[in-house]
């Protein structure tokens, strides 16, 4: 035997007592806009939920798409506006939204998990009523009068409400859902929903036992920038609180430590630029990022 299929070999043993760790259980993986780039990368991550999928365990794919977003607008000649680093999201931005989230990025993925010969189907929180969103309230400071201000930004949604109902349906029909982050609210409107905060209610509501978020960075880093592997949520509040997590980790955290709160076993941040990443986070001894538990 050579050395290379020995390796191989033995990288199967080690995977064994994961996927039967995992077996039957539910993991939600949120791939995000700069993650998906790469054809060689979005092939990869194909191959890993359809993988997951072969092995017995139940994966759930959120996808954002911020990049792509913004390319269409600017393709429509509709301007951006961003409030504290926040898209405002008007009427005409808000059908965009929705047309690139759950068209043609949806389908995008869709059509590359079916290529590695699983069946995945295309949903956003429309879909069988599964997520109900409510306008988002966003309290700044103003720099300049430091006074409190409330940002309106239109059609910009937090989800509310969760019903499992369907993604119970498609996991018994052997089905991979591909979930959009749009939603409708009960007045009638169409929202559109930070994919991660949409991730993490889902990942609740099923009650998944790890909710992966693809990111652009290996995970969280400590003062001399080192991954650290493993975060409880007392640990990872002294860390923001000492400045070691800042910037725009600290809302990635806190979404972490919410979707913890919703009853999510484990909520692991790592980087979706790494080739088989999700894999190597799920189904070998040292993992790929950051792991946040209780």
């Amino acid at each position: 035997m050579n050395d290379n299929a020995e390796m191989q070999a033995s990288l199967l043993a080690e995977a064994l007592p994961f996927m039967q760790a995992y077996e039957h259980k539910t993991v939600v993986v949120k791939y995000g806009g700069h993650a998906m780039g790469d054809p060689a990368l979005g092939k990869a991550f194909a191959r890993d939920i359809a993988l997951l999928k072969q092995s017995g365990i139940n994966p759930i794919v959120v996808h954002g798409g911020g990049p792509q977003i913004g390319r269409m607008l600017e393709k429509m000649g509709i301007e951006s506006r961003f409030e504290h680093g926040l898209r405002v999201t008007d009427q005409r931005t808000v059908e965009i939204v929705e047309m690139v989230l759950a068209g043609s990025i949806n389908k995008e993925i869709v059509a590359l998990i079916n290529a590695e010969g699983e069946w995945a189907i295309g949903l956003c929180g429309k879909d069988g009523n599964m997520v109900f969103a409510e306008k988002a309230t966003k309290t700044v400071i103003d720099p300049d009068s430091n006074i409190e201000r409330v940002l309106d930004l239109g059609f910009v949604g937090e989800p509310v409400e969760v019903d499992r109902t369907l993604l119970d349906l498609l996991a018994r029909s052997e089905m991979i859902p591909v979930i959009a982050p749009v939603a409708p609210g009960r007045d009638g409107a169409t929202y559109n929903i930070n994919a991660d905060t949409f991730a993490g209610a889902i990942a609740g509501a099923v009650q998944a036992a790890r909710l992966l978020f693809l990111t652009d960075v290996p995970g969280v880093l400590d003062a001399n920038g080192q991954l650290i592997k493993e975060l409880s949520v007392a640990q990872a509040r002294a860390l923001i609180a000492d400045g070691t997590i800042s910037g725009g980790m600290i809302p990635k955290v806190e979404t972490c430590i919410e979707a913890l709160d919703r009853g999510v076993a484990g909520v692991v941040i790592l980087n979706g630029k790494v080739l088989h990443a999700v894999l190597l986070e799920l189904l070998t001894e040292h993992g790929a990022g950051t792991l946040l538990v209780p």
